[in-house]
């Protein structure tokens, strides 16, 4: 790979330059080498013009007028399919089958997070567990992500996204069937463990895989599937729990990851940023083309992948105090500042006291307040879905944290009005009403943005050199702060039934805060526009 001029290392800009100067040229065979110099001198600016955020890609690939139409194949920056025809938009279509394969990983995700909610009670009465032993059940999965998570980055950066997922699958398989055949407390335990490290590697390696294969039209749309398929995953073995025996509900939650499995062998691709990484150039053109189209006009892209590469890999082998240097830090800030505020706004207490809060309003049976909060959640992920890439990232994200922090008030309020008001008070009526609204407000407003979007901007804003390290950096902390909040909730009520709501409602209004001071815009720019818009902040 050719090396930088040392004066392209001035600024960002220049090194971007540089890089796209020496390396943008596309693979010999795959290309006109009677190409105009217009073509030429258009696909290297296309980094700088980037990186400078002065145009889309889209809109660069207009001002040439043309594109390389040679045949498919593996290599190339062209996209043309012979007939000379070039696409102004690229067809998405296997992408998304890619993506939706790749959605099986977040399903299982869900299903193992909802999995303890329908059978915890049937799995208690066979095997005589204390209370202790049952919350240690349930708990483990926890635990055992939090070690995948940090395990993850490293994982997905040595065989790649696409393997990274496959091997959670395995874990995860291996998981479940412990679960499924176990005879005592040991195997239950070690099934609940190795099935959170799965979950573990997927939490990171899905939302990553997904983003990295989007076109920027797209990339918030699909991102969210992550999340989505998150809910589904829950909302799908509650339902299932309501029928089925907790052995023969683990083994249907191994269904879809044999589905996962046989995709990513079978269809899936490596993300082309990751082969570009790699220095497998013909392979990432090829699958680029496969993602893209045909039709498509791939060579912008490629190039400004391959700048990106080609500046990280002119520095030095990334360390783990390198996540922590200058021009990393803002982006580290956001990136593992929302992981920890998502945990923290109260998703899991709520989600704890929901069935208590249907039951005081009159609605008794669990499977109804379950399937109703599951539902809803399945619902406004499916509304974010479609106006991620329209209303952008912030935007969502403060209106779905204001949103919090009312659900959250609203549940203080009539926790508070419980407490304080005397039996048969003509008030009294009030409390279970709003306990339930705040209570639909809330999970409403978290699927809307703060449940997918920050996934979404952790796949997105670190460089491609640090993504491994400081993506399960972010993970991790996410995990850690959901078994904070789990761990601590119960001495919150021990304090302050309402005062706990009150708390979790301030720290959405920080979430507020913190979107619109620090969290950047990244909408419609391509993964390079965004780290290089960080450099250069």
């Amino acid at each position: 790979m050719p090396a930088l001029d040392d004066s392209a290392r001035d600024t960002d800009r220049r090194q971007r330059f540089a890089a796209a100067d020496g390396l943008v040229g596309l693979e010999a065979g795959n290309v006109d080498p009677a190409g105009s110099a217009e073509e030429d001198f258009t696909v290297s600016m296309v980094p700088l013009l980037s990186a400078a955020g002065s145009v889309e890609i889209s809109d660069t690939r207009a001002m040439t007028g043309t594109g390389t139409t040679g045949g498919g194949g593996g290599g190339g920056g062209g996209a043309g399919n012979g007939n000379g025809t070039i696409r102004e938009v690229d067809d998405a279509s296997f992408t998304l089958l890619a993506t939706l394969l790749v959605a099986l990983g977040p399903l299982s995700f869900g299903m193992a997070l909802g999995y303890t909610s329908p059978t915890q009670a049937q799995i208690a009465e066979e095997f005589a567990m204390t209370t202790a032993q049952s919350s240690l059940f349930g708990a483990l999965v926890n635990v055992g992500a939090m070690a995948g998570a940090l395990v993850s980055g490293s994982l997905a950066d040595a065989v790649g996204r696409r393997m990274a997922l496959l091997w959670a699958a395995i874990c995860q398989v291996l998981g479940w069937g412990l679960i499924l055949t176990a005879q005592g407390l040991p195997a239950l335990y070690a099934g609940r463990l190795i099935l959170g490290a799965g979950v573990g590697v997927v939490s990171f390696a899905a939302p990553v895989y997904i983003v990295e294969i989007s076109p920027s039209r797209l990339r918030g749309g699909l991102g969210a599937i992550n999340q989505l398929a998150i809910t589904v995953g829950i909302t799908l073995v509650y339902f299932l729990g309501i029928f089925l025996t907790w052995r023969i509900l683990a083994a249907v939650s191994i269904v879809p990851l044999v589905a996962l499995l046989v995709g990513t062998l079978v269809v899936v691709p490596e993300t082309p940023r990751w082969l570009a990484l790699k220095g497998e150039s013909e392979k990432m053109a090829g699958v680029m083309r496969r993602l893209r189209g045909n039709r498509y006009d791939i060579s912008m892209e490629i190039a400004e992948i391959r700048a990106a590469v080609a500046s990280s890999l002119s520095e030095p082998k990334t360390q783990l105090k390198d996540v922590f240097a200058r021009g990393l830090v803002r982006p580290l800030v956001v990136g593992v500042g929302l992981s920890v505020l998502q945990q923290f706004c109260g998703i899991n207490a709520v989600m704890f006291y929901s069935s208590s809060i249907f039951e005081a309003a009159g609605i008794r049976s669990p499977n109804v307040a379950t399937l109703s909060v599951g539902v809803l959640q399945v619902v406004m992920t499916a509304v974010a879905v479609g106006l991620m890439d329209k209303l952008g990232r912030k935007v969502l994200l403060v209106v779905s944290a204001s949103g919090l922090a009312m659900g959250n008030l609203g549940m203080a309020i009539s926790f508070w009005l419980k407490d304080s008001l005397p039996a048969g008070s003509a008030a009294e009526w009030l409390v279970s009403p709003l306990a339930i609204l705040s209570l639909l407000a809330f999970i409403a407003a978290f699927s809307l943005g703060m449940g997918a979007i920050p996934w979404i901007i952790m796949a997105e804003i670190f460089p491609v050199q640090v993504k491994g390290l400081a993506g399960s950096l972010a993970t991790l902390m996410n995990w850690l702060s959901s078994f904070v909040v789990t761990l601590t909730f119960q001495s919150l009520l021990t304090w302050s039934h309402s005062g706990s709501f009150v708390l979790f409602a301030a720290e959405c209004v920080f979430t507020v805060l913190f979107v619109l001071r620090i969290v950047p815009e990244t909408k419609g720019r391509t993964l390079e526009q965004i780290q290089a818009a960080f450099k250069t902040s």
